[in-house]
């Protein structure tokens, strides 16, 4: 029988990237992980300092409307649904193994973002006009405290095949309060098959900011909710923006081509993805709670291809109720 393979892509890591675009939008990232360096313990240090220069911004609340054409819309122009945001961020993330999967968790954020209104007029500029997006926290630093609860039972964290990973956290931000659940299920019936399921909500109170309502978090790293790749496939980034969020969906990963290696892990797989997602933000007033009013939907397909225990990469393509879009992820949505 070959040797049983830890679960971590790798015993520690130090990485740099940087991007930028001929539209004005840019990302320096630098990041320390240390999964399984020292045995029981898991730490994380992020440094980032982005610009997205044509960030999307439709508006706050489930039902925003959306033209996809600009142009048409209301008064609307080249960058009627854009926004140019700046933020600059330091996250430290600490984990200690309780007893067998589950693990207890703490860390801290300090970040300053910024918003940009675009030439001409934008949902943005009109927003921060009549007060929707406060004024007051554009700019704004934003510093949290969190803690939570981690189960983890996944055979391989890059790209499990089986398992269970859930998460309870609290986090204390300035001015707002932040509480979030996420249970992910994969099971493997057949060899070639791995079915997964997820279920996720998000509550916030106190005063939230738009910068900090356009994230979901999690115990790795916060995402962009609702819609984009690792929320809701087939929409635009930040399509929905709220302080409340119900994330949901089921994947089908099918191995077309493995090339095996002497342990159990393959040196490379090829997988065929069929997808369907669903969710939708909840406004001020509005209890988060589990329902299928106001969910906005998708379904797409994806190719997944993982090498070796440490390199994953997804394209696909996603459609919803306002057309589709092309995904691509360096990990799983979910």
């Amino acid at each position: 029988m070959g040797a049983v393979e830890r679960p971590e892509d790798n015993l520690a890591a130090l990485n740099v990237d940087a991007a930028a675009s001929t539209q004005g939008s840019y990302v320096v990232l630098a990041s320390a992980r240390a999964p399984a360096w020292w045995d029981g313990w898991r730490g994380a240090l992020t440094l980032t300092a982005a610009r997205a220069n044509r960030l999307g911004y439709y508006g706050i609340g489930n039902d925003t409307p959306y033209a996809p054409d600009s142009l048409t819309a209301a008064g609307g122009g080249p960058y009627f649904y854009r926004v140019s945001r700046t933020s600059f961020a330091a996250r430290a993330t600490i984990q200690r193994r309780v007893v067998g999967p589950l693990r207890v968790l703490a860390g801290v954020t300090l970040e300053h973002s910024d918003f940009r209104p675009l030439p001409g007029p934008s949902v943005f500029g009109r927003d921060l006009a009549a007060g929707t997006v406060d004024p007051s926290t554009v700019p704004f630093t934003d510093k949290v405290v969190r803690a939570g609860l981690v189960l983890d039972t996944r055979d391989l964290e890059l790209d499990p095949h089986a398992g269970v990973f859930a998460e309870a956290l609290f986090a204390s931000g300035t001015g707002y309060t932040r509480t979030t659940a996420d249970a992910r299920l994969l099971v493997h019936p057949q060899e070639r098959l791995v079915l997964a399921g997820r279920l996720a909500a998000e509550g916030m109170g106190g005063d939230p900011p738009l910068a900090a309502q356009e994230l979901m978090e999690s115990s790795e790293r916060p995402f962009v909710a609702v819609g984009g790749y690792r929320s809701l496939r087939g929409y635009h980034d930040g399509r929905f923006t709220g302080r409340g969020k119900l994330l949901g969906g089921l994947e089908a990963r099918c191995l077309i081509l493995g090339i095996p290696a002497a342990a159990q892990l393959k040196i490379v797989e090829l997988k065929l993805v069929a997808f369907f997602d669903a969710g939708r933000v909840f406004g001020p007033g509005e209890a988060v709670r589990l329902t299928t009013r106001g969910l906005h939907h998708s379904g797409g397909g994806e190719l997944a291809l993982r090498f070796l225990r440490s390199s994953l990469v997804v394209v696909g393509y996603g459609r919803g109720s306002e057309g589709g879009q092309l995904v691509f992820g360096t990990t799983w949505s979910y």
